[in-house]
């Protein structure tokens, strides 16, 4: 007999607790233990923070007495009409005297609200078992542990600091390994994988014996997430692009140069033909979090969103954190990231088509390394200046300042050039 629930059997579970059952009540009628049943509840029931008819969310402990008014201040307050601050969804964030209150009753079993005869008056955290949402969580959960262990990226970050150093003093992967073991925290095999990623600073041409050996096969990407499609696949973008027809998706690749050297992120307006390109020292996963980072602080949260509001991308290895894109430091939500199909780039056909014009300046092979971020701004100005047939004869500059505003164009380093001194051939970078 599996070890898993069932659907069938959650579905259960969430019946016998909606008619306030007992552990041991449940477990005979799933056929598990009663420790199986409250691990369940536990571990899957999701926080509901909600009010009640009339009320907000209200977790302070004095909601019921308290008549203090104008808590944020007369000018910032944002519910002038309220005759009392405690019916402000902002009370529990900006009054000095909130102290939260938690309900004694998720302390004991059966753990949840869903069947608490309190639950349609209560201001308080809930807790609430769904069938549904447990059975999706427990599936994620199997997937995740099959799929091997994965590092995140402070965790990279701690390997490569200890490691990197190490390795460029001529030190081999397994002697650094071997004097390290209890620090590194994972096994040798995975270190190899790191470097052969780019994950980390070393790289294979650091390691004396490992550049004499030729590959024999391709080694599939790593991934930070990989369960990073998950409600982010293409039929999820289709249907958010539904939902919200007056947003403008934006797309988004890299453009590789020589092996292991520097590459391009590219950014792609794709109504407006614009084109934005940013030069990173590597092809990772933290390049790409640090300048989504850099435009963020750059721009400002209305620019940002504004510009990037939801964004369309392939499967490569570097756009695998999505969450880091999404949102800020703070946890603030500053775009969404929805992935192709794989192997079906004309999913994002638009940006692709566009990279043609950027081979013409940096044809494919060609090594980045020698290049500035301003070298990539001068390339972009020309190919944006060029003229579309889609757009009427005019260039994605002129669109681009249309709707977003030349100023914006130009703090995105693109300028206009003169139809007659575009270059679109590798000349334009040795000049």
């Amino acid at each position: 007999m599996s070890k898993f629930l069932t659907y069938e059997e959650r579905l259960t579970i969430a019946r016998l607790v909606n008619d306030g059952a007992t552990f041991t009540e449940i477990a005979k009628a799933v056929g598990k233990s009663s420790s199986t049943i409250a691990k369940e509840i536990k571990k899957y029931a999701y926080e509901k923070k909600t009010g009640r008819p009339g009320y907000p969310y209200n977790t302070c402990h004095k909601r019921m007495v308290c008549k203090l008014k104008q808590v944020c201040g007369e000018k910032s307050c944002a519910h002038p009409s309220a005759y009392k601050c405690s019916i402000c969804p902002l009370c529990n964030n900006n009054c000095s005297q909130f102290t939260e209150e938690i309900c004694l009753a998720l302390l004991k079993p059966p753990y949840v609200c869903n069947a608490c005869s309190s639950l349609g008056k209560c201001t308080l955290k809930k807790k609430i078992y769904d069938p549904a949402d447990a059975q999706s969580l427990a599936l994620k959960n199997i997937s995740e542990a099959r799929s091997g262990i994965l590092s995140n990226e402070r965790e990279l970050d701690r390997i490569n600091r200890l490691i990197t150093p190490l390795l460029k003093q001529g030190q081999s992967v397994h002697h650094v390994y071997q004097n390290h073991v209890d620090e590194i925290m994972c096994c040798e095999k995975t270190l190899y994988n790191y470097i052969d990623a780019c994950l980390l600073d070393v790289r294979n041409i650091d390691l004396p014996r490992r550049v004499r050996f030729r590959q024999r096969y391709k080694n599939p990407e790593f991934k930070v997430d990989r369960g990073c499609r998950l409600e982010r696949n293409y039929q999820d973008f289709l249907k958010f692009m539904d939902e919200h027809p007056d947003i403008k998706p934006v797309q988004m690749d890299s453009v590789i140069g020589s092996r292991g050297g520097k590459v391009l992120l590219t950014i792609h307006f794709v109504e407006i033909s614009f084109m934005l390109a940013f030069l990173r020292d590597a092809n990772t996963s933290k390049s790409v979090i640090d300048l989504f980072n850099i435009l963020y602080n750059y721009l400002g949260k209305d620019d940002f969103c504004r510009l990037f509001p939801v964004i369309l991308t392939d499967n490569g290895s570097e756009f695998s954190n999505p969450k880091e894109i999404e949102y800020t430091k703070d946890h603030i939500r500053r775009t969404r990231i929805f992935y192709c199909d794989p192997g079906r780039p004309y999913q994002k056909g638009s940006i692709e088509v566009n990279h043609e014009l950027i081979r013409r300046v940096i044809p494919k092979g060609t090594s980045m390394n020698d290049l500035a971020q301003d070298d990539i701004f001068k390339m972009m100005s020309h190919i944006n200046s060029y003229k579309r047939k889609k757009l009427n004869d005019r260039s994605p500059y002129e669109a681009f300042s249309f709707y977003y505003g030349e100023e914006l164009a130009h703090k995105l380093g693109c300028f206009p050039v003169i139809a007659g001194n575009i270059l679109l051939k590798p000349s334009l970078l040795t000049k």
